[in-house]
This record gives C-alpha cells, structure tokens and sequence, in this order.
C-alpha cells in the first residue's frame, strides 16, 4: 500500500486533510465517496507532498508478526474465551507499541458494538484479504475455521518469500562488490595512476588514455552524477506512487526477458492463493475476486483483474475474463477453466498456485546458476581491462630502459 494526502468535506462543511493507506489515487476517492465526503483532492504522499518536506512513514505491521497474532488470537478462540477477552490478553502481551495501539482501537471499536472484521478494516494497515475473510467468518458463524485457512495461507506466503529471499542474497552481494569495485577504481585508483604518468610526460597507449580520462572525469563529477541519481530514484519513487507512473512500471518489468516472466507467475501463484482461501472461506466469487486483485503487488495486475471481476459480475465464466485480459499464462486460464466445470474451484486454484510457486523457484534457480558467472566473467574482464590499461605503459617504459 501507498500514503496518500486525502483533502475531504463532510455534510456540514468542514475541511480536513489526512494521510491515508490505499492502493491508488481511484481507490481512495471511491472510498470517501461511499462515505459520504466530497473529495477535493488526492496526492500520493512523498518526500515534498504539500510543498513540504516530509519524512515517508511505514504504517504497516510485520507479516511474520501478524502470523504469531493470529496463532495466539485462534488458539485464545479455540479455547472458549470471548473475542474481548483475547484482544485484552494479547494486547497486554504484545511487545511491539505499533502493533498494540492498532489491537487496542480494534478493541475500543469492537467494546462500541463494531464487528472484528469492521474495527480491523478501520484501521488502514491490515490486508485486506485479512478483513475480507473475518467477515466471511462472522456472517457463516465459523470464525475459527477462516482464521485458520488465513494462517496456513500466510505460512505458506511466508515461507515462500523467504525461499526467493535466500536464493537471491548472493546475486545481490555479488553486484554489489562488483559495483563498489567499480566506482573504487574509477574514481581513486585511476586518477592517481593519471597523477603519474603526467609527472612522467610518457606517451601512452589510446586504452590508457581512454581510462584516465574516463576515471579524471568520473572523479570530478562524481558529486553531481550522485545529485542526479537520487534526482532520478525520487522521480521514479513519486512516480510509481501514481496509476499512471505504476502501470507504466509493471509493463517494462513484465516486458522484461528473464525477471518478466518469473515477476508474472509469482503473481499468478499469489493470486491463487488468495482467491481459494477467500472461496474455500465462503465468500462470493466476485468479492474474493476483487478482495484478490486488490491485494496485488503489480498495478497492471490489479488493474487487469479488477476488469475481470467486472466481467464475472456481468455472469462471464471467470477462465474466460481471465483469458481476455492476455496476461495469465495460458495453463493457469485452462487448469482455472477445469475448476469451474467441475465445481472444484477452490481445490484447482490451489493447484495453480503450487505449480506456478514450484516453476517460480526453478526458473529463478536456473537465472541465479546463469547470471552468477556472467556477472563473474563481467567482473574479471573490467577488472582485468583497468589493470591492462594502467599497467602496459610501465612495462613499456620497462623495455625501453633496457
């Protein structure tokens, strides 16, 4: 989710601005409208939102430790204690202040006669795939049961990303000392390699003329180059904070050759997921779909499955919406289509998404088996250049001695 600056009215008049969790700029003004306001104005929140200099603050909590919430806050259930009683319990229990002034407003609202899925949507910081399924527990009676499809669901999320985190914690250490020795010997071994071959006034080879130039220029406008770069990264931070900006984003990462793909399937499994833990909870096609595709990471997704859900609610089969966007893989769309026909929807969703997190890590394995010596090769072959270029006039000047 994203902070928004929300500029609204109420009946009587009264203006009031205030920052706001949402997932685009259209959500957000949906959102106030069903209640009653009149929206002047929705901005994402940034460093200089409002003509003032503001600091981005993370308003959400740790899915790992909403996990542990969530075990404790069943297993308090399970054993016969009301609602009330186990929020008061966790809360006395609860370590993490952020975590403990949201459960002590759900348990303020819920002493005030709100539902537990209402106190928690009012909060702003809680997935929605999480306050979607509490509500399908309060209206079917059986909140234990939906608790416990939302827990195993977050474990296996959980463990999912910390599969993908593990496998890309090399390649990223290795660009990394890649990019540092980089930047070390542009902009410092280079340059005092400059300082002596010009008190020397030797003639030197083009290749080494060419790299003290490039490292003296590098050097001097280093400052600036960083001034730009983060320039740059802000631009595209305010920028993906937009509909416009993130749609635009996601169609170059899915456009991309390698991460393309494995960015599609990884949302394709996540999708899955969350849509047969919303069906096998009781809640309608159309609700867990939209509840889904709101959940998503990549905008052009959401966007896509919130057409799809448009669809649906018109009584277009859900394969078939699917499949009209041009954007599932074509097994996901058949294997979704064969759900549909034999009433095991929820049972073939989950098959997807087993699939496409299985192909996810294969696929990401054989890039990290195909990118580490490419970016070992890279390296050696920079590195080896820098030293040729700045070592051959010596041994020039060796030979001409003898």
């Amino acid at each position: 989710m994203a902070q928004f600056v929300v500029k609204i009215a109420d009946e009587q008049g009264h203006l009031q601005q205030q920052v706001e969790h949402g997932y685009s700029e259209a959500e957000i003004r949906d959102r106030f409208a069903q209640q009653g306001y009149l929206v002047y104005s929705v901005k994402p929140r940034g460093l200089f939102a409002g003509g003032k200099l503001q600091i981005p603050q993370r308003g959400g909590v740790r899915q790992s430790q909403f996990v542990i919430f969530n075990q404790q806050f069943l297993t308090l259930i399970k054993a016969g204690l009301p609602v009330l009683n186990s929020l008061e319990l966790l809360i006395k229990r609860q370590k993490d202040p952020k975590l403990r002034s949201f459960l002590e407003n759900v348990r303020d609202r819920v002493k005030g006669g709100e539902l537990l899925s209402d106190a928690f949507a009012a909060q702003r910081v809680f997935p929605k795939i999480y306050t979607t399924t509490l509500m399908a527990g309060e209206k079917s009676g059986n909140i234990e049961e939906v608790l416990s499809r939302y827990i195993a669901f977050q474990r296996l999320a959980l463990t999912f990303k910390k599969k993908l985190a593990v496998s890309l914690v090399y390649p990223a250490l290795l660009i990394t000392v890649v990019a540092c020795m980089f930047v070390f010997l542009v902009t410092y071994v280079v340059p005092q390699f400059a300082k002596l071959y010009e008190d020397l006034n030797a003639t030197l080879p083009m290749i080494t003329v060419f790299m003290l130039a490039l490292g003296t220029h590098a050097q001097r406008y280093a400052p600036v180059a960083l001034i730009l770069l983060a320039v740059l990264i802000m631009f595209l931070w305010r920028w993906r904070s937009t509909d416009k900006g993130a749609e635009r984003i996601d169609r170059a990462v899915l456009a991309f050759p390698v991460v393309g793909p494995i960015w599609l399937k990884y949302q394709v499994a996540n999708f899955s997921r969350m849509l047969s833990t919303l069906l096998a909870g009781g809640l309608p096609l159309v609700p867990s779909l939209e509840t889904a595709g709101a959940s998503m990471s990549s905008r052009r997704i959401l966007n896509g499955i919130a057409e799809a859900a448009a669809r649906v609610r018109e009584g277009q089969p859900l394969a078939k919406s699917l499949d009209e966007l041009k954007m599932f893989p074509e097994l996901s769309v058949e294997m979704i289509e064969v759900g549909e026909s034999t009433g095991a929807l929820p049972a073939m969703l989950n098959s997807v998404a087993e699939f496409y997190e299985e192909d996810v890590q294969t696929a990401l394995g054989a890039a990290m088996a195909l990118i580490e010596p490419v970016i070992l090769i890279v390296m050696a072959i920079f590195v080896g250049s820098v030293l040729i270029s700045l070592y051959l006039p010596i041994f020039t000047l060796g030979s001409g001695i003898h």
